[in-house]
């Protein structure tokens, strides 16, 4: 199964709830009061593709719709494509002003959707790292953690990479995480829609 078919599904998605977004500050207080995570002030917007002239259209089409909206005081952010063929926008903030960023979130999510893009939208995540003076911490190498919303879901789910080790994930911690986060953010339920974001900016 695909990138696309895990985020999408094969049932009917759920009408996405971009609200849902403004559920990170909570869960951020208590991933960093439970175990130490704490916000990188980095989040990303992943889109699919589509291929050759037909991408490049799409691609500047985003990009004049959010300079457009930077103009107005909106949104800068910056735009990558993975080596998967996903197109990844990724937003900054400083790492204490979690808020500011979930609106930056929700702000390049609602202009999309608004603008004919949803049926491209696939997640969005916060990035967060484990301070160097916890347990786990490693200076230079700090673990790290994000939180993927599923767009056509409406859930969220913990991707936790393991440092130094390509492509391996620290499902302990997820489980851990999905428990602690389980009154502050709607989980998905589904594991095998925890799929890894390996390439996500910031990760």
């Amino acid at each position: 199964m695909g990138f696309l078919d895990v985020i999408l599904g094969r049932s009917k998605p759920v009408r996405p709830d971009l609200d849902q977004l403004f559920g990170l500050p909570s869960a951020a207080i208590t991933l960093e009061a439970a175990l130490g995570f704490v916000p990188t002030g980095q989040g990303a917007v992943c889109f699919a593709s589509v291929e050759g002239g037909a991408f490049e259209r799409l691609r500047q089409d985003v990009r004049a719709l959010l300079d457009a909206d930077a103009d107005r005081g909106g949104v800068p952010v910056e735009f990558s494509r993975d080596e998967y063929g996903y197109t990844w926008l990724l937003a900054r903030q400083p790492p204490e002003d979690t808020a500011a960023l979930v609106n930056d979130l929700h702000a390049v999510n609602s202009g999309l959707e608004g603008s004919g893009f949803g049926p491209q939208l696939l997640c969005s995540l916060m990035v967060f790292r484990r301070a160097p003076d916890q347990p786990d911490g490693v200076p230079g190498r700090d673990p790290l953690l994000a939180l993927v919303y599923l767009y056509k879901r409406g859930s969220f789910y913990p991707f936790a990479p393991l440092p130094g080790r390509p492509e391996k994930r620290d499902n302990a911690l997820e489980l851990q995480v999905r428990s602690l986060l389980a009154d502050d953010l709607r989980i998905e339920r589904d594991l095998s829609r925890w799929f890894p974001v390996w390439g996500a900016p910031g990760l």
